[in-house]
């Protein structure tokens, strides 16, 4: 989620070397305008509020600047999911169904950290989130895939252990201190953070060709580098 979209895209865009494929219309229902990059096969998606008072201002007040706001993960079995998400007394804040995509989106009060949107698509590559020349935008040249997604919380065991729940995944503890979920393709990471507005989704992890020409571009574009760490968006980007 940032306050101003452009700029963040812009800044996407030329240092992960990826395009955009769509502008979602849709989003307009909840106030929001968004751009969709294909990361591979993997999507990264920037959000802004497009309307006074709406939920993507409130979000952002409360944050005090720009930070992730949601985690999309496909599945191949959406009424398993529901079955579970009900034994589980996890609320759906919203759904929809097409016929070629499904999804549900899950109440953050009840998992903690983020929104978490279960998607089944039919076929599963197809992703009409993406639009329908996601395909022919996606780049590969720079950065090839998104593997991974980090959560921020004040005690980050008991959200870790509540999201493998709701994704019927095992949850595992890091060297670090951390909590890592493996999903099928990447890794949802939960990590401790002492500032309590410096919640949710916090960081991404990427693979790139090499990290060299990545870092020279984010520095040429002023954003903030620590190592292998790029700072865009109120997100942590990682290369890998």
């Amino acid at each position: 989620m940032a306050r101003n979209l452009d700029p963040v895209v812009d800044d996407l865009t030329a240092i992960l070397g990826i395009e955009v494929a769509f502008h979602d219309p849709g989003v307009g229902a909840f106030g929001l305008r968004n751009a969709v990059m294909p990361v591979g096969d993997t999507f990264l998606e920037v959000v802004s509020p497009d309307a006074p008072d709406s939920a993507g201002e409130r979000f952002l007040d409360r944050r005090g600047g720009d930070g992730g706001y949601m985690v999309i993960v496909q599945t191949d079995d959406l009424e398993a999911d529901r079955r579970r998400l009900d034994t589980l007394g996890v609320r759906i804040v919203w759904e929809i169904a097409f016929p070629d995509i499904a999804t549900v989106h899950l109440h953050p009060r009840d998992i903690g950290g983020a929104i978490l949107s279960l998607d089944v698509a039919d076929p599963p590559a197809s992703w009409r989130w993406a639009g329908p020349e996601w395909e022919a935008k996606s780049r590969t040249d720079t950065t090839t895939t998104i593997v991974g997604v980090e959560l921020s919380a004040l005690d980050p065991a008991p959200m870790a252990a509540r999201w493998g729940e709701v994704l019927d995944r095992a949850c595992t503890a890091g060297a670090d201190g951390s909590w890592e979920i493996p999903l099928d393709q990447g890794t949802l990471r939960f990590v401790a953070t002492a500032d309590a507005r410096a919640t949710g989704v916090t960081g991404l992890d990427v693979a790139v060709v090499a990290p060299a020409p990545v870092i020279a571009a984010a520095r040429a574009r002023g954003c903030r580098v620590d190592g292998d760490t790029i700072e865009i968006g109120g997100i942590r980007v990682r290369l890998r």
